[in-house]
């Protein structure tokens, strides 16, 4: 694992702290009322009393988790994509790209249900966009271009799709069993990793 990563150890630090105080202080339920995003409330409508206003809720639900296993997992993943994207691109353009993929997440899952009113919680969908750059920048796999398209578009297009496909049968599999599983935000926030992934590289590396 790479050295460094004080910008994903904050973050991961931060979601457990803010995962202790929702469990220590209300019902789980109360705190995904509060902060979680609902397609529903981008339209004025399902609003909830007390509830952080909508524009605000991508990131907040980024805090809040269904359990234990939920968050284990999502910071399991965080930590170790985080830490070597951080290494790639800087703990800036890090934090950038993760806030990024909270919002694509967010509208991910709007542009598959607009009027859902199920809460949508969980940081996966911006680890997803730390998940996508670090799958397109340190993957060995060589992917050769087609006709004009170059061989970096090749890759990301490739790994857009096999996502998408993997998503979409998580959430059949899932929504078989009565699961509900952010399949939108997942797509959103990798998606968003795809298209972030080369501009901030050359960011750092132009600075």
């Amino acid at each position: 694992m790479p050295k460094g990563g004080q910008i994903t150890n904050a973050i991961a630090v931060v979601t457990i702290a803010a995962w202790l105080v929702a469990i220590l202080g209300a019902q789980w339920f109360d705190a995904a009322a509060f902060g979680g995003f609902i397609p529903a409330r981008v339209f004025g409508g399902h609003d909830l009393p007390g509830a952080l206003p909508w524009p605000l809720t991508p990131l907040s639900a980024t805090l809040i988790h269904a359990d234990l296993l939920h968050l284990a997992f999502n910071m399991l993943m965080l930590v170790w994509c985080g830490r070597q994207v951080e290494q790639a691109i800087g703990g800036g353009y890090t934090l950038l790209l993760y806030g990024v993929g909270a919002y694509a997440a967010a509208l991910g899952q709007f542009v598959m249900g607009p009027h859902q009113t199920s809460v949508m919680v969980g940081a996966s969908g911006a680890i997803s966009a730390l998940m996508a750059f670090y799958a397109l920048v340190f993957s060995e796999q060589k992917v050769r271009q087609i006709g004009p398209i170059p061989s970096h578009i090749v890759r990301a297009l490739w790994l857009g799709a096999a996502w998408v496909g993997l998503q979409m049968l998580i959430g059949l599999g899932f929504g078989i069993g009565g699961a509900l599983i952010a399949v939108g935000a997942h797509i959103g926030g990798f998606i968003a990793g795809l298209l972030l992934a080369r501009p901030l590289l050359r960011l750092r590396y132009r600075r």
